[in-house]
């Protein structure tokens, strides 16, 4: 299915203008990401539908990516592992936290271990997408620290749980994310900037 799917729109998208062979790999390579990301979202949302947390799913996603974007973290190098991590954590974590229902004084205390955990670790970089930049870094910790501090006066401050606790979890999530115990866990090199200073 992948195969024809890549096959399919490289032929559609030469058929028009000449590629390089360099040019067509970066093209399936690119490609091949989207095809896995889209398959990947599709079996995460089904079991969400299925568990009927579609809601939290969407919201949690919303959240967590607002802040990943400027804490970076963690990438798992295969589809599989990749599927495997993002389906605990997007539809278990959030369900295992509904049926805890902590109080919103446990979820402002959870929410600042975070910002602690995130103001120490955050932004953390990958093997492919190294922070070289010293002002960029800063930049980013400082923007993860602020959203993190919005995330946990608003847990505080809105009447609805649900909201509450998602917004917590997307920080638990995130502190997972730039840690360097997940990094360690499946063998992948922190703080690649360093080595990207030493080339």
């Amino acid at each position: 299915m992948k195969e024809k799917y890549l096959n399919t729109t490289i032929a559609w998208i030469t058929k028009y203008k000449n590629y390089s062979n360099e040019e067509i790999e970066e093209l399936r390579y690119g490609l091949e990401g989207l095809y896995l990301t889209f398959t990947k979202l599709i079996i995460i949302c089904l079991l969400a539908i299925m568990l009927g947390v579609t809601k939290e799913l969407v919201l949690l996603l919303i959240f967590f990516n607002i802040i990943r974007f400027t804490g970076f973290g963690f990438h798992a190098r295969t589809s599989f592992e990749c599927l495997i991590c993002s389906t605990l954590l997007f539809v278990f974590l959030p369900i295992l936290m509904s049926y805890l229902h902590l109080n919103k004084v446990l979820l402002v205390v959870v929410g600042l271990i975070c910002l602690l955990v995130l103001s120490i670790y955050a932004p953390a970089d990958t093997i492919k997408r190294p922070l070289p930049n010293k002002k960029k870094r800063k930049i980013r910790k400082l923007s993860t620290i602020f959203i993190a501090l919005i995330y946990i006066l608003l847990s505080w401050f809105v009447k609805d749980y649900d909201l509450s606790y998602l917004l917590i979890t997307s920080l638990i999530l995130e502190s997972i994310m730039v840690s360097p115990l997940i990094y360690k866990l499946f063998k992948q090199p922190y703080r690649n900037y360093l080595n990207y200073n030493k080339a």
